[in-house]
């Protein structure tokens, strides 16, 4: 009973994070698609999230936050789940955990908000947020690599933005994620990441995947976000 309180607790400030929404699939879940049947673009991405400040409590990734780019407040949630085919997890600290992102987004421009994973055993249960918070437009359709974003927990210092929430109170110190804070990087891995994609999904093998890198890392932005939210 106690852990599935905890467990509450942590998915609603995950919620008010983030926002609440039906979840996506994630583009190529089963084995139909073909060049042919690609309709609206999607968006590659890859996330290496590794934790060296607690290292026994390594995030394992759940979702991908993104919302729909308005002037004013926030537009709506999309929520990508993650799938089997995504996973690269290796739970060494040294290395961390890896995912292969599919994003299949209708035309419009949208905000990549952040990452959401989870850090579990028999006894803890904790939640990660990552933030990105960076700019994209879908419209012509075709596959676009964004990148791969490398983010590292390291301890927080002052009121640097927390890498995830404070409650339920234990866990989230226990994993890390209150007292610690990310550091992050996004650069263009494609020679690494391309064949990685193309190995877990052949077809990709016959399509031009076009570059739209993201925008390195804005610290104050997700300081910002964090101290607004």
């Amino acid at each position: 009973m106690i852990r599935r309180i905890s467990t509450v607790f942590i998915i609603l400030s995950i919620s008010l994070l983030v926002g609440c929404t039906a979840p996506s699939k994630m583009a190529f879940h089963d084995d139909s698609v073909s060049p042919e049947s690609i309709k609206n673009p999607i968006f590659l991405m890859t996330a290496t999230l590794r934790n060296d400040y607690k290292t026994s409590h390594q995030p394992k990734l759940l979702a991908v936050n993104l919302e729909k780019a308005v002037e004013k407040g926030r537009g709506e949630r999309i929520i990508f789940n993650i799938d089997e085919k995504s996973k690269q997890e290796s739970d060494d600290p040294a290395i961390g955990n890896k995912y292969l992102l599919r994003m299949e987004l209708e035309s419009g421009e949208y905000v990549v908000r952040g990452l959401t994973s989870m850090s579990s055993s028999f006894i803890i249960r904790g939640f990660f947020f990552t933030p990105i918070h960076e700019m994209i437009k879908s419209s012509e359709p075709g596959i676009y690599y964004l990148g791969n974003i490398h983010a590292v927990i390291r301890e927080r210092s002052g009121k640097e933005f927390k890498a995830g929430p404070s409650i339920p109170l234990l866990d989230q110190a226990l994993i890390g994620a209150s007292g610690g804070t990310y550091d992050i990087k996004i650069t263009d891995q494609w020679d690494i990441d391309g064949p990685e994609f193309k190995k877990t999904f052949p077809f990709l093998g016959e399509v031009d995947v076009k570059k739209r890198i993201l925008s390195e890392f804005n610290r104050e932005r997700a300081q910002k976000w964090w101290e607004d939210h």
